[in-house]
This record gives structure tokens, sequence and C-alpha cells, in this order.
């Protein structure tokens, strides 16, 4: 019977069109690379020595299997960053909340599937900021047969914004835990990590990416912002997009020639190469419209390279948006909406059971080993609670029931009510420190709306929910009004995403249905509320 078995298995996968073989089988070992970036050179940390790291490919309700072997002196956990995770939660990857991190010299098998899902995602390390070199994307293709709902590219490419620090990026964050101050921000921009044309002091590089591309042909780009902190602009010369997908969901189709993308989020465009033949710049570039936020100005630079194209030849250039262009960004999200087609639906909650005002913002905490803080700590806050990390899963404790790791009392509205874009009182700078979760029954529907607050000072959130996609069904500038911002919702073809911004001295609101048990984070810079959903 065994040999039976194992023959069928063997004719299914020489034959894919009878029978797909639906199991994706990949090993990830972490490893140190040396890497030369910025006319220096340092370790860092990698998936089998690439950086950016290995795509991962798979089609719609294919299952995954990657092995992590951890063969560096860190900690170590991997987020499927949008994987919806259904009856997986355990794979999710945050360490602390659905597992422990895998020590150094250990292993871990994660094993998930890839549920009424397609599109772009990415993958990331979970522990510190080991993410910012420990990335890359995740490719789900449609299931075989079927086909995109926009034009057929001829071509897809992967494109990955990042940042690079020339110091150890675990020393950065180590010395602003321990000083108190906000960690130092990055020396450049990368495009599938490289700087591109840089001259800084005492260092000219010319580490330049080339897109290639023929001409009059058109290509799907899945870029993907894994940048830790900075919103970025991303923008080709000559050349506009057709964006028609966000967070591996579809989008009603339309053109721009600026991108707008927040950390962890991704966008598909398609670009058609009709331009005469040449050499083109990409830039990515940073989005604050916060001026007194330090940010990282410098901005990253590829090449569209037309097949053919000689070396002497000129490179069109063109110009980055603003650092503080707020209506470029407004226009490309004001654009997003989703597809919401009879075979791809926008399920949008039209009745809620729990309605949740988030402020997500700042703070600041008493900290007397903090020197260079003056005995003060900044912190991360969602309603004025920092989320202090437990050292047994949220996820563990809540299956085997383990008393003491987390309570349930995480306040669904603001303890401090007050104009949150304004001068913040005082009672709203020092915050509450705890390990504290929002419970929700199963397939209830949730309301969340996240408010920016001007504490320290007003500034854009990228905000990531594990576990769930949700619709983004309005925003606007200064405090939300439930009485009226309501009347104004999107309800019927609002986008869909799994990790949004929170604009700058505003509020986002957006609508999901709880139904995927598990206990899962939601993500604000170094804040994190961690549900029970």
């Amino acid at each position: 019977m065994d040999s039976w078995v194992r023959m069928l298995f063997l004719i299914a996968c020489i034959v894919p069109a009878l029978v797909e073989c639906k199991v994706r089988h990949y090993k990830f070992n972490v490893v140190l690379k040396n890497t030369t970036r910025l006319c220096s050179s340092k370790p860092i940390v990698t998936v089998n020595g690439k950086f950016p790291g290995p795509t991962l490919y798979a089609r719609e309700d294919d299952t995954v299997l990657v092995k992590v072997n951890n063969l560096v002196n860190h900690n170590v956990t991997i987020h499927w960053h949008g994987v919806r995770q259904l009856r997986t939660g355990w794979a999710d990857g945050p360490a602390y909340i659905t597992q422990c991190p895998i020590l150094s010299g250990q292993s871990y098998l994660y094993n998930f599937t890839l549920t009424g899902q397609r599109g772009t995602l990415l993958w990331h390390a979970h522990v510190n900021w080991l993410r910012s070199t420990l990335h890359g994307a995740i490719v789900i293709l449609p299931k075989r047969g079927v086909p995109y709902p926009f034009p057929k590219p001829d071509k897809e490419l992967v494109v990955i914004l990042g940042e690079w620090w020339k110091s150890d990026t675990e020393d950065v964050i180590n010395e602003a835990l321990k000083s108190g101050l906000a960690p130092n921000v990055s020396d450049a921009h990368t495009i599938n990590g490289l700087p591109g044309i840089v001259s800084v002091a005492n260092c000219s590089t010319q580490d330049v990416y080339k897109l290639p591309v023929e001409s009059g042909k058109t290509y799907l780009l899945r870029i993907i912002n894994a940048a830790l902190n900075e919103e970025l602009f991303f923008k080709i010369a000559g050349h506009p997009f057709t964006v028609v997908e966000v967070d591996a969901s579809y989008v009603k189709p339309f053109k721009t020639d600026t991108l707008s993308i927040a950390p962890g989020q991704t966008t598909n465009a398609l670009l058609t190469a009709d331009q005469n033949s040449g050499k083109y710049t990409i830039v990515a570039s940073t989005f604050m419209d916060s001026p007194v936020v330090a940010v990282d100005n410098l901005t990253a630079t590829a090449t569209l390279h037309y097949t053919g194209t000689l070396a002497t030849t000129p490179t069109l250039l063109t110009t980055p948006p603003p650092r503080n262009a707020t209506q470029v960004a407004n226009n490309f999200t004001n654009s997003l909406k989703s597809l919401n087609s009879k075979k791809y639906p926008a399920k949008v909650p039209q009745k809620v059971d729990h309605s949740l005002l988030l402020t997500v913002g700042l703070g600041i905490n008493p900290c007397p080993s903090c020197t260079a803080g003056n005995g003060s700590r900044v912190v991360a806050a969602v309603n004025n609670v920092t989320f202090v990390m437990p050292t047994t899963a949220l996820l563990q404790a809540h299956y085997f029931n383990i008393k003491g790791v987390f309570t349930t009392d995480f306040p669904g509205n603001p303890s401090h009510v007050y104009n949150y874009t304004a001068t913040p009182p005082a009672a709203a700078w020092q915050t509450t420190n705890g390990t504290k979760a929002y419970r929700l029954a199963f397939n209830s529907t949730v309301q969340v709306v996240l408010q920016d607050t001007g504490v320290i000072a007003p500034e854009s959130h990228p905000v990531h929910l594990h576990g769930f996609n949700f619709f983004v069904v309005g925003s606007g500038v200064g405090n939300y009004d439930p009485k009226t911002d309501q009347n104004n919702f999107n309800l019927a073809d609002p986008v869909e995403r799994n990790t949004i911004g929170v604009p700058t001295g505003g509020w986002v609101a957006f609508r999901f249905r709880a139904d995927n048990p598990g206990a899962y984070n939601m993500g604000v810079e170094d804040g994190i509320l961690g549900g029970q959903w």
C-alpha cells in the first residue's frame, strides 16, 4: 500500500495539470553575511546569506513549510506579514505572542496554509530590529488556471524598499533603550538592498540596482516597504503606474506617477515600457509631514534599464516629491478602493459589535538609569498603555490556561479625554505599563478608530494588525467625532489592507470580522496591543 501511495504522489507531481502539488518546502538558514554599503562593511543577519532574503513563492490555498535554522547568536522568529494564519495561529511568528524565540543553534518548523489569499506580502524577523536586514517577499500566485482581474503582464518583478544603518541595528535599538531617547535614523534607504548613487561625507558609491525591461512589454512590479520606520514615496522617471493591488487585495485600477507606501505595506502596479530605449531613474524618498520628527533624508536611487541601452547613455532624471508632500500621499491613499467584483467582493461589516477608539502615540515615563534622557524614557503607547513583553507567549498562556501572563482589561477607549491633536495635558504624558489584551467573541464585528496624539509631536504611525485583513472605512484630520465622521464612512468599496498609516494629527477607521481564533497583536512602532481575538 505504501508503494502505491508513493507512486500516486509521484504521478501527481509529474502531471501538475491534472493534480496540483500543494505543499511548498523552504529552508531558511539564518546566518551572518559580511556586507559593504556606504563605503563601510559590517556583518548582517540574513537568510541563506541573501539581502534582501529569498522570495517565498506559492499559490492560493497552498500549504507552506519553512524550516528555520538559527545559526547566529541572536534569538530569532519569522513573521509572515499579512498571512491570515487561519487555524495556524501558532505560525504567525511574533516572539512571546504566538511562540517563544528560536534560540541560537535551534530550529523551528513553520507550517501554514495560504487560505483564500493571493498577491504580494512579506516575511521578516520579529525580534528587536533584526528585520532591518532579515526580510524578503512572499509572492502568492492565483490558483492554477485562475487569471488576474487585470491584463496579464509579460513579466513580474519584486522590488523591496528598505533602510540601511552603518552601525549594527541591534546596537542602535539597545542604545536607544539604554538612553531613553529615540533611536538614530538610518544612514540610507535602499532599493533591493542597494542605496544607489550616494555622495555623503567621506563616501561616494554607485551601488545601483538595475531594473531590466524590454521595449513594449508590461511588467507587474511587486513593491514592498520593508523599512523599519519610514513611509516612502516611489517614482520612476517617465513611467506612470497602474495600481491593481495593495496588501494582497485587489483594488479598482487607477493611474498615478507616485506611490505612497508605509512600512509593512505592499503595492502591485503595472508598468509598460513604452518610452524611448534608455535609462530612467527610480527614486524612493521619505514622506514625513511632521516638521519636528527626525528622518533619513537620503533618497535611494535605482535605474530602469531598457535592454540594448549603451552604458554611456545618459540617465533621464526625476524629482521625488517634497518630504512633507501630504497632498501627494493623500491623493494616492484616497484613490484606493476595493475591486468589489462578484468574484472578489468587499465583505464590509455593516454593523459592529465592538467599537474601539485607540489613541496611538508616544509618552514619557520615568527611567532613573536613562541619563541621556534626563531620567526619562520615550515610549510608545496605545490608549496610554505601553505594552510589556511577557516571558511566556500569550497564545501559549491562553491555550494552556497559564495564569499571571496577561490580563484582559485593555481599555477600548482613552483613559484621558482631551483635544488629542493639540498640546496634551500633563496626565497624557506618562503611560501605564502592562501586558493587556482585549478579548473578542468569535465572529464578532469590530470597528477600530486610531487617533494620533500630540504627545511630544504629532506624527504618522504605521499600524499592522496580525491575523486579519480590515477595511479602511474612513479617515480625517483633527479629532475623530463619532457623531459626524461616521456618516461619511465608505461601507461599499473601502480598500482592504493589513497595515495602515495613522495620519499626522488625524485619525483612521477600519472594520473587520473576528473570524480567526488565536492571540494576535496590533503593532504600533515599538508599542504592541496584544489581542485575544
